[in-house]
């Protein structure tokens, strides 16, 4: 199963130097029955990509709880065994936790897939899309448009080789 870990670059940066993504427990996101049914599609990129995303807003939120983060969402992709990770961990169904699921254990660096950074031009609007979050939550239609702001960018790819680069 391949999940999808958040992060920011200085969570990135000490899991490059740790090695590994934790401790444990992690949450992340995957392809789970409530998000295909919540997305509605048998296609299995589309799924998957929908889990990327949905890590790259739990990763906007973890931007617009520090300041001092860097303003670029990161998403770690791992490919984890079959039943590490459990899905609905305890919550319940809701919007918020649609393909979240929680794994009990770090997970090495060197495992990843891949990782998933914004590019530089969309700091701007990652910034814009961290203060508005509150309001956004609060049901502000003009916040959600600038949260939404943000999800326009796609994240780039980067092979696990290359956090060296982008976060020093």
């Amino acid at each position: 199963m391949r999940v999808y870990v958040p992060l920011t670059l200085s969570g990135l940066a000490a899991a490059h130097g740790a090695g590994e993504v934790g401790p444990g427990p992690l949450t992340a996101y995957a392809v789970t029955p409530g998000l295909r049914e919540w997305y509605v599609s048998d296609d299995i990129e589309e799924l998957e990509y929908a889990a990327l995303n949905r890590a790259a807003a739990a990763s906007l939120r973890m931007i617009a709880g520090n300041p001092d983060e860097a303003r670029r969402r990161v998403v770690v992709a791992v490919d984890v065994p079959d039943g590490a990770a459990t899905a609905d961990p305890g919550q319940g169904p809701s919007a918020a936790s649609i393909g979240e699921v929680r794994l009990a254990g770090a997970l090495p660096l060197a495992k990843a897939a891949a990782v998933h950074v914004d590019a530089d031009d969309a700091e701007k609007d990652v910034a814009a899309a961290a203060a508005a979050l509150g309001a956004a939550d609060l049901g502000d239609d003009d916040a959600q448009f600038t949260v939404d702001g943000a999800e326009d960018h796609e994240l780039l790819w980067f092979g696990v080789q290359e956090i060296g680069q982008l976060v020093s």
